[in-house]
């Protein structure tokens, strides 16, 4: 099989991970060319924090992600500035293209991104605006789009449609432990059990979604579209 150029595109930094960390994993492996966009900064949102301590904590918050992928295999992110739970004060328009300037330089065959349900505002904005940018045109590189969940956000959307997977990535062990080890380094942002984002909770997710399909292992992602 020839290679694939992988695109995943979050809002914020360890949501790739969260959503799409064991699938990076196998497509590195697999030799795949992978490419994360992040599209926002996770931290101005933070109420009573001086603009100093933000400026420090994004710096820091930026290295863990350039860490978390390194033990994927993946080589640094691209990082755009969106600000915090604030997408929506933002022109899609301009959302849109910043995802546009990305695809045409790499010509993705396969997109990851968020599902269109989840709790968090940005993660919605994301996934209009990656619909947009992956418009099925005649001449368009992307094959298929794959929509990931991300816990603490997709489980919570109470109200709105559920996460339906049909497709699901089978991960070995060594992958899943990547996975989890990628989100420990983001110590800002992992918790202890049993919230959505402790290591113990994303183990049991991927042995669920691995029954759910016949692997010891899985992520599951929602198929929003595939040429064929």
């Amino acid at each position: 099989m020839s290679k694939q150029n992988i695109l995943v595109i979050a809002a914020h930094p360890d949501d790739e991970i969260l959503g799409a960390g064991g699938a990076i994993a196998r497509h590195i492996e697999e030799e795949d060319n992978v490419r994360v966009l992040i599209l926002g900064e996770d931290i101005s949102s933070r109420a009573g924090v001086p603009r100093e301590r933000i400026e420090r904590e994004q710096k820091k918050l930026y290295a863990c992600s350039q860490k978390a992928l390194k033990f994927l295999g993946a080589g640094a992110p691209v990082q755009k500035s969106l600000p915090d739970n604030a997408f929506d004060s933002v022109p899609l328009l301009s959302v849109v293209h910043g995802i546009e300037a990305v695809m045409k330089e790499m010509q993705p065959h396969i997109v990851y991104t968020h599902h269109g349900s989840d709790v968090n505002v940005d993660h919605r904005i994301t996934s209009d605006a990656v619909l947009t940018a992956v418009r099925p045109a005649k001449d368009g590189s992307v094959m298929e789009v794959r929509a990931f969940e991300v816990p603490s956000s997709t489980e919570w959307n109470f109200t709105r449609p559920l996460f339906r997977p049909q497709v699901f990535v089978g991960l070995t062990e060594a992958q899943l432990k990547k996975k989890i080890a990628a989100m420990r380094a983001y110590r800002s942002e992992i918790r202890s059990f049993p919230h959505p984002r402790s290591a113990e909770y994303l183990e049991a997710l991927a042995r669920v979604r691995g029954g759910q399909a016949g692997f010891p292992a899985a992520e599951a992602f929602e198929l929003v579209y595939r040429r064929v």
